[in-house]
């Protein structure tokens, strides 16, 4: 299986809804410089998804005589660029932003009524807060609540998988044996996004800088109230529509925070204000996070960088 992760189906989707006549006259690289050799007959361009701390970027990028080797710098948040610029000082003049996005996904048609069981999902990679979240789970009361995790490295392909999964293996172990949640383990992102009207809260204690989330924006998509922390870009990804969490180095107190608001989030599902928040979360995340759109923005980006290219 070959690696899956949120950088590649941004590429796939990028290569979906961008005519293939514009993406041949550039030379488009992702997250590690010249990991492909610079072309020099088309536009180049890094489309950096990675933190600014990556050990494999860090050093390229403040070597400042590497700036000037590609002609573009597409950044996924806005969060990211500026952490780039104040960190390496990469050039303003050839720096933009354009979000990640979705395909199109139904939201849930079901409202939550009072008394029905409140099913939570985590579908992220395991060193993103999956050790907050168990830790969470244990510390909650109601006995509706539940969890179900999604959660493996076989996202990055098997080579990762084979290289990295058995240091997890003690957290797939712990979700397996408490009561209130469901180890599930890898499925397809077709599977998760055709599932994920089974839920009703995306709950992910993020330990991790995001640059962006698309777990997260395809949850709130769905229609699932979101709870997570205000660690990265999550405050940007998911604008005012999350119940932010202020993330702190001490997990068992963040697990503790956390655990109080997803029973607090749960309590309040039912709530008309809540109903309607999500609407307009859904109705937000359709207009911003379309890809149909973000494909319009690449597709003037394109051009314009094509033709303003020394003939």
């Amino acid at each position: 299986m070959n690696p899956s992760g949120g950088t590649e189906l941004q590429m796939q989707l990028l290569e979906k809804h961008v005519d293939a006549s514009i993406l041949n006259q550039v030379q488009i690289t992702t997250t590690v410089p010249e990991k492909i050799p610079l072309a020099k007959d088309k536009v180049n361009i890094l489309w950096q998804h990675n933190s600014y701390d990556q050990p494999n970027l860090a050093p390229w990028f403040k070597d400042k005589s590497n700036h000037t080797k590609y002609d573009w710098y597409v950044f996924n948040s806005h969060w990211t660029y500026e952490k780039y610029r104040m960190m390496f000082g990469i050039p303003c003049e050839k720096s933009l932003v354009i979000k990640n996005g979705i395909p199109d996904i139904a939201p849930r048609s079901l409202q939550y009524k009072k008394g029905d069981p409140v099913k939570l999902i985590y579908h992220s990679t395991p060193w993103r807060g999956l050790n907050v979240l168990l830790a969470a789970m244990q510390m909650i009361k109601n006995p509706l609540i539940t969890l179900d995790v999604y959660s493996s490295t076989q996202i990055y392909g098997d080579q990762f998988k084979n290289m990295n999964d058995t240091m997890y293996q003690g957290l797939y172990d712990q979700a397996k044996q408490l009561k209130n949640v469901n180890y599930i383990g890898y499925q397809s992102h077709d599977y998760i996004i055709n599932h994920l009207q089974d839920y009703h809260i995306f709950a992910f204690p993020s330990i991790w800088e995001e640059t962006s989330c698309v777990s997260a924006i395809e949850s709130m998509a769905a229609g699932l109230y979101c709870v997570t922390t205000n660690y990265g870009a999550l405050f940007e990804t998911c604008a005012e529509f999350a119940a932010y969490i202020p993330f702190q180095k001490d997990y068992i107190s963040l697990a503790k925070s956390f655990a109080y608001a997803i029973e607090k989030a749960a309590d309040a599902l039912e709530s008309d204000i809540v109903k309607d928040h999500l609407t307009m979360q859904i109705d937000y995340t359709k207009r911003f996070y379309d890809w149909k759109r973000i494909g319009f923005l690449w597709t003037n980006f394109l051009k314009g960088a094509i033709n303003a290219r020394p003939k």
